[in-house]
Order: C-alpha cells, then structure tokens, then sequence
C-alpha cells in the first residue's frame, strides 16, 4: 500500500501530527494529488545533487500540468484553481534553488515514515499485551487440568486393589504426570517472570522517565499467586507419595527413584518464584517532585513501595522488610559506599494500606544524608525480608532502580538527564558501569524520550516538525536523523554551538518554562514552540500583515519565549519582526498572554499600534488568548520590549533581530 494511502488510515492523533507537517512551501493539497508520483521519486539525492534536483522539479512541473488537465476534464473548478496557484507558488519560489524544495520534500517523506513507524509500533504494544495476556491465561487453564489428571490418578491408585504389575503401572504414570506437570510449570513460571515479570519492570522504567504509564501489577500477581498456591499443592501430593512408599515399597519402585528429585524441583521452583515476586513497586521519589522520580534531594523526605506478588493472606504482617543502605554505583570510587538512611527504615508487610489489598509496604518518610554528591553517580536502594512459609526459609532481596542523589536543586537538571540516559539505554538493574563509558543514543530513542517529557507533565508532546528541529540543534542539518547517533556528551555535558550552554540545560529551562508559566497556551497548542528560523520565516511570509507565532528561544539559558510577526514596510515589501524574549523574570510580573493582548509599538506617525492580529494559521488574537487575561487587565496597555526599555518610534521596533 501506498505510504499516503497508509497514513490516510491513522488515527486521528497521528493525523493531527501529520497536518502540521505542511504549509505554503509544500501543500498537502500537492502531496494528495501527486502521492504515487512523488512517493517514487529519491528526493533524498536530489537535495544533494543539483542537476538531478532541476531535473526533478521540471518533472514535478510536469506532472503538476497532467494533474490539472484530469481536473479540467472532471470539470473540477475548485482543484484547478488551487492546483494553479500552488504552481505558480513553486515556481516563483524554486525555480532557481530546486535543491531546496527536494531537501522539504524529502523531510516531508521521512517524517511520514517516522509518524507511521511510531503507529504501527504502538499498535504492536497494544496487539503484544492481549496477545500475552491471552496465551498466559491459557498456559494457566493448562497447568489446572494437568494438575486435575494427576488428582484423579492419584486417587485411583490409593483405592485400587490389584496385582503388582498393575500397581507399578499407575505408579509409573503417576510419576510420568508429576515429572510432566512440573516441566509445564517450569515454562509458565519463565514465561511470567522472564517475559511478563520483566516486560512490566521495562515499562516501569520508561514510565519513570515520562513515558506511557505501566500497567497494574494486580493481573500479573493473579497470575504468580495461582502459581505458587499449584506448587504448593503439588509439594503436598509429592509428600503424599512419600506416605504411599512408606506403607509398601518393593525393587525398582518409581517413588524412591523419582520422588526426591521430584520435591528438590519443585521447592526450587517456589523459592524462584517468591524471589522474583518481590518487586519495588514505587520507585522512589520525593513528592514535592513527582514527575522526577529516582532523583533525590539529602535532607528532603522521598517516599517508596515494595510489593510481594504472592498473595497469600497468611502471609500478612508476617513479612519485615528492611532498607538496607544506598550501594554506589561507579566510577568515581574503587569500592561501593553505603550512605545512612535517616527515618523510618522497616516495614511490616500488610493488605490494609494498599487500596487493592496488595502485600506491600510503603515507606513514606525517607531522608537521605549523603554527601560528596556527583550527579553521574549511581546508588541503589536495597530491600530485604525473609519469608518462612510451610516448613521453608526463603530470603528476599529487591533493589530499586538507581538513584541520583543531590544537595542543591540546581542540580535537578543534571541529575534527571543521567536518568534519562540510563533508563532510555538500558534495562540492567545494576550496570555498574554505565557512566564509565556511557552508550550513544540514536535520534529515534532521543526524539521519543524529549517528547515524553512535555507529554507526562501537560497534554501535548512534540510534533515531528518540533523534533526536527531539535535534532537539527543537536545534530546540525540533516536530512533523515533516524538512526543518528548522539553522545552523552552532546545531549548534556557540551555546550551548543555558539552558546555558553549545552543542549539539555537549555531544554530543561524550556520546559520549566511551560509548566510554569505558558502551561495553558501550550497545552491549547497555540505555541508554535521549536522552529527553526528559516521555516519560521517560509510559513509566515506569505500571510497577511499582522500574523504572528511563538516560539521559544534560542539564545536564552534560562528558558524564554518571544513572538515573530508579519508586517508590510513603506514600500510594501514583507518583512518579519521578532520581540525580545520574555523570560520567567518577566512573566512572573504579567501572564504571557495578557502580554500579547496588550502589545504595542509606535508606528512612523507615533501612533501606538498593535502588531499581533492573527495567531498563526488565521486565530484571531482575542478570540485565542482574550479568555486567559484577567477582567481588571486592559488590553489597550503599552508593553515595553523585555530588556529594551519602551519602544519610542517603530525604527526601534525595525532593529530588533531575531532571536
């Protein structure tokens, strides 16, 4: 199937992903009507080669004039008349650089394949996960009916008479059905801890880092506590045997060759099963900071919860669990350091706290006092108990995912980006190595990770336009970022170039930015955010005088946003303005919006105007932003350029540069 035709079928927001892939410099209208035609084209070599870039323009001219000629046939008026004008618009605007509409389209067609791989994947997860869940409940019915054959074979033989031979035989089959049946539980028990078990701790991780909340546990401790009830009862039957051979036992009989190895099997079974059942089921997190979690501030209280899978009610307030020590976790000293753990550090499990009835026990008021803080130093928070249950003693350990522990806020930014790194690269629980040489990232584990970070805290993530932009900042201009590698480094140790910061700490004050300060704006998607200025200026200039965007800054440390608009100069020619940008200094004084209603400049007559009319595509500015300004605010009030005192005459507006 055509790729057009494919993404035509894509829900709707992914469609709305894809609507703003488009503007004037490439309709969508082109792309519709010439989908197979340019689907077929290697734009990627045209963008840099010259000769074939001309060559392939003049073809899509081309086409262009086939296309218009099966509308004028339909006698389609509306499909002409834009056909007619889109290819005046090209020509006008490429006939001489044709490089430059082959390096548009040829991202246009990138980014389509990068929105559908992101559908098919996300419809994958969501096929994969009833997929298991379905397989599981079967292997689960399968291990029941395994375990129904061998009670009833099992009764069968304790009220039989019969010869010798006839008792050796249903011996020999009950000892066949045993070895089987704990070969069957053996593979359903990989199968949920391996698979199931590991999966939900995978998606933990990346829910911890802003990605899609996990999934409940309460399915998955269904599963393993039905699980460990039939080891159990299989453990009583095999004990029963055991009754059997003591009553009458003769040469070569099945039960004393078998059984003890039967038993050995099936309590590794169970003390397996009840070690991987012990999970951390909260990471720990400091709940004045709930969307960075596994960073934690010494002398501020962070909070966490263990859980036991295994639900067994004679298990409650039967289990201690004590937390141990943080264990770090590399390179910076030559052996492991324990930091003490100030508050309450042991719990009694129990059934009461949990709104499920889970067994867990949660530790609410936790303080670090750790010092020589490095905020690529790794630390681990162990769990112990032990459980004695039936007549065995099994010790439980669990370890939370690393920490990152820090004495100054400040250090947030930094700390949270070695979570980020850790948890987008690998799935190992202890890599004591990881900061030693820390793995590149490709673009497409980047790009997902960055829109997490707007989508877990507000109701919008980055489009595919947004992230091509930040990838172009990290990795200079491309034309297809997949599979490009970023280093550590890149992403949060070096500065940008030409700027006194690197690429997260800049990034990390934007989105401080919008929670703080622009969350309402950004979240009704009237921030147009991260566009790079030669797209900025290709979407704006052909619109009306008056029509304006908002973009984030570029050259701002601490996080700014500005806006750029069209106005029309003496001699009618276009020219694109840009404000200073307005930090949070500024905001915290007026909200951003009541800035926008109130912006003025002086025009060459001195008369005070405003140059924001339509919030780009064609929003009227008031009926965009007037609800979010407060009744006393007027919206005829002068507001001074941020940093440039009042604007006098409109020559100072004229000389103010983008930013």
């Amino acid at each position: 199937m055509a790729q057009w035709n494919q993404l035509q079928q894509l829900e709707t927001r992914y469609l709305e992903q894809l609507y703003h892939l488009y503007s004037d410099s490439f309709p969508m209208e082109l792309r519709q009507f010439l989908a197979p035609w340019i689907e077929s084209q290697d734009w990627a070599y045209a963008a840099n080669k010259e000769s074939h870039a001309t060559l392939v323009f003049h073809n899509l001219l081309g086409e262009i004039d086939q296309q218009y000629s099966r509308f004028l046939q339909e006698n389609n008026v509306l499909y002409q008349h834009n056909l007619r004008r889109i290819k005046q618009h090209l020509q006008s605007k490429y006939l001489e650089k044709p490089m430059e509409i082959a390096r548009i389209v040829a991202r246009c067609l990138w980014e389509e394949q990068r929105l559908l791989q992101t559908a098919t994947t996300a419809q994958q997860v969501n096929t994969h996960t009833h997929t298991h869940t379905y397989d599981m409940e079967q292997k689960m019915k399968m291990l029941e009916n395994l375990q129904d054959d061998f009670d009833f074979n099992y009764k069968t033989l304790k009220s039989a008479g019969g010869s010798k031979v006839q008792r050796f035989s249903v011996l020999q089959q009950i000892v066949t059905e045993m070895a089987g049946l704990l070969s069957a539980m053996d593979f359903v028990q990989k199968n949920l801890t391996d698979e199931e078990l590991a999966d939900w701790k995978r998606r933990q991780q990346i829910a911890c880092i802003g990605g899609p909340p996990n999934i409940c546990l309460d399915r998955l401790e269904t599963w393993i506590t039905s699980l460990a009830e039939s080891q159990l009862q299989i453990r009583q039957q095999i004990k029963k045997l055991e009754e059997l051979q003591q009553k009458v036992s003769y040469k070569g009989d099945p039960i004393i060759q078998h059984r003890p190895a039967l038993e050995e099997k099936i309590v590794d079974l169970f003390r397996n099963l009840m070690k991987s059942a012990f999970v951390v089921e909260r990471q720990p997190c400091m709940p004045m900071h709930p969307d960075r979690p596994l960073v934690i501030k010494t002398g501020v209280q962070f909070t966490t919860k263990v859980r036991l899978l295994v639900k067994f009610p004679e298990l409650n307030y039967q289990l201690k669990i004590k937390l141990l020590h943080y264990e770090v976790l590399g390179f910076f000293f030559s052996s492991s350091r324990k930091f003490n753990i100030l508050g309450t550090n042991t719990k009694v499990m129990n059934m009461e706290e949990s709104n499920n009835g889970s067994l867990s026990a949660e530790f609410k008021h936790l303080v670090s006092s750790a010092s020589l803080i490095v905020t690529e130093e790794l630390h681990l928070i162990t769990f112990e108990t032990e459980v004695y249950h039936q007549g065995l003693k099994i010790d439980l350990e669990t370890h939370s995912l690393p920490v990152v522990v820090i004495s100054n806020i400040c250090q947030m930014p930094n700390a949270w980006a070695s979570i980020l790194w850790y948890n987008m690269l690998t799935n190992h629980p202890k890599n004591v190595n990881f900061f030693t040489k820390p793995p590149v990232g490709t673009w497409d584990q980047v790009a997902e990770v960055l829109s997490w970070q707007f989508s877990s805290t507000t109701k919008r993530g980055l489009t595919i336009e947004q992230l091509t932009t930040l990838a172009e900042k990290l990795l200079g201009p491309c034309v297809n970022y997949s599979g490009c590698q970023i280093t550590w480094a890149k992403f949060c140790k070096e500065n940008m170039a030409g700027k006194g910061f690197s690429f997260w700490v800049w990034l990390d004050n934007i989105i401080d930015l919008v929670k703080k300060y622009i969350l309402a704006l950004w979240n009704e998607g009237y921030i147009m955010g991260f566009i790079s200025k030669e797209r900025e200026r290709a979407i704006l200039s052909p619109k009306p005088p008056g029509t304006f965007l908002l973009r984030f800054s570029e050259s701002s440390k601490e996080g700014g946003i500005t806006f750029t608009w069209v106005e029309k100069d003496i001699n009618g020619k276009t020219q694109i303005q840009s404000v200073e940008p307005y930090t949070k200094q500024q905001l915290n004084s007026m909200s951003f919006a009541e800035i926008i209603m109130g912006y003025k400049i002086m025009d060459a007559t001195n008369i005070l105007v405003s140059p924001l009319v339509y919030l780009y595509p064609e929003i009227p500015k008031e009926e965009a932003f007037g609800k979010y300004c407060r009744p006393e605010a007027q919206p005829d009030t002068e507001f001074p350029d941020p940093g440039c005192g009042e604007c006098v005459s409109r020559n100072i507006v004229f000389s103010i540069v983008l930013f």
